[in-house]
This record gives C-alpha cells, structure tokens and sequence, in this order.
C-alpha cells in the first residue's frame, strides 16, 4: 500500500485554469483527528485509483460551523459559513464530496440561505455513483465472508434518508451484511450528534455510544461499518469498553473498499 498519495489544491487547480470534478471537503475530523485521517487517506486512495479529477481547499478550508451551531452559538456559525462560502463561490465549487455527514448536513441544508448553493454528496453516495458508472470496482479479497453491520449515522440516514448507498457498497465486498433491530430511520444516535462529542456526559446509568455498540455486537459482527468520523470514534470507543479490542472492529466504508482493493 503506497502512501504517495496525490492531493491537489484548488489553488494549485485555479493556477493550472482547471476545475476538478468533485472538491473534497475534509472537515476537522478528517484534518486534524489521527483515526479520522486513515478515512480521508482510504478515500483519497480511492480517487486516485479511479482517476477522479478532485481538489481539496487546504488551509483555505475552515470548520463547517456545524459545532457551533448545534451548540446555540448561531452568531458564530453565520461568521464560519461566511468565510467557507466566500472562498467556495470564489473557486466556483459546484460539486462537492465529504466523508463527514455533519460536514454533509451543513453544506448541503444550512448553507444554500446564505448563498453557499452546492451539490453536496456524502463519500458513499460518490462511491456508489463510481461503481455504477464501472469506474470503480468492488470485491470482497479479505472481507469475503465477513459479517458486518453498518451503523447509520444521524446526520447521513435520518437526516437526509440516505441509507442504501453505504449498504450497496458493503454488500459488493461478498460479505454477510446483518443489520441491527435498530437500523436505517430507526437507528440509534452514536452519542457525539449535535456538538455532544465535545462535552460532558449528563447524569445517567449508561452512555449512549456503549449502548449503541451493545446494538452492534448482539448480532455478532466482525465489523462495524461507519461512515462518519464521529460514529467511529464513539463506536471505537464503546468496543474499548465492552473489552472486545483486537476481536470486533470499527471501520469507515472508504477504508473498507480500499482495503479490499488493496490500494
């Protein structure tokens, strides 16, 4: 698996008087979080191998404002949008891609009233397009046989109803996907939605990542399929607690499908 991975900046785009198909949004997680970098690195791999023509902002990109936002600081997410919506309309962004549903969530619902109009889609929704189109090809390699359930993400699934394309994709690894009682507009919230992931857990007898994780594992997975950065974290967190470490393991989709490919 060779990590020279190539990582284009709008900036590098404009200068060359291209536009890249798809601008990837990497958001915080996806920057800054050493477990959410293996996902940006796994779909970057991904594009690269398929040969989509992609751009990333860089240091150009700033927090979604989601955070703040869901925290009641609606002052400072107006201030965030702004300063992302002036640098995207300024690249002429039409497309964008992001491995993050509250990224997702944000640039697709929140940004249109305040000038930021987008086509905003989530890294699996893309990935799903790619492999309809024949430009990418899924198969099982190590994954054959494997038993996985895939968690939905608040933001991604009942949010904005996308629950098929993550399934499609785990489906074409040849594994056995096996979905949890709770699933799809049912699911259950990993804990970390709306600016939770950065305080305090309230009073009570359990926290809602190992309950979650308790969901997963009654259907006794060998893999927990994510496709958010904050899912994974509580998820990964809530298999530390339940001692199952090295036994049951949290990955994001896009590391799913490069892993199988090998890349």
């Amino acid at each position: 698996m060779s990590e020279s991975l190539v990582v284009p900046t709008m900036a590098e785009m404009l200068a060359e008087g291209k536009q890249p198909e798809v601008l990837f949004w990497v958001g915080c997680a996806g920057s800054f979080d050493d477990r959410a970098k293996k996902i940006t690195k796994a779909f970057v791999r991904i594009l690269n191998r398929t040969n989509v023509s992609f751009a990333v902002l860089g240091t150009e990109e700033g927090c979604t404002g989601d955070p703040a936002k869901r925290a009641g600081n609606e002052f400072l997410f107006q201030m965030q949008a702004m300063m992302n919506i002036e640098v995207l309309n300024a690249y002429e962004a039409k497309k964008i891609v992001t491995a993050c549903p509250h990224c997702f969530n944000t640039l697709k619902n929140e940004y249109p009233e305040l000038g930021g109009q987008y086509d905003v889609i989530h890294h699996t929704e893309f990935l799903k397009s790619l492999m309809d189109d024949g430009r990418l090809t899924v198969e099982g390699g190590q994954f054959k046989g494997k038993k996985i359930t895939f968690h939905d993400p608040c933001y991604l699934g009942r949010a904005n109803k996308v629950y098929e394309a993550p399934r499609d994709l785990i489906e074409k690894l040849d594994v056995e996907l096996v979905e949890m009682k709770r699933s799809k507009a049912n699911g259950l919230c990993c804990g970390a939605g709306g600016a939770q992931m950065f305080k305090d857990a309230e009073p009570g007898n359990k926290e809602v990542n190992v309950l979650r994780t308790e969901d997963a594992l009654e259907v006794k997975p060998d893999i927990i399929a994510a496709g958010c950065p904050f899912c994974n974290t509580m998820l990964t967190d809530g298999i530390k607690h339940q001692e199952k470490e090295g036994q049951v393991k949290v990955m994001d989709i896009a590391e799913l499908i490069a892993n199988a490919q090998d890349l």
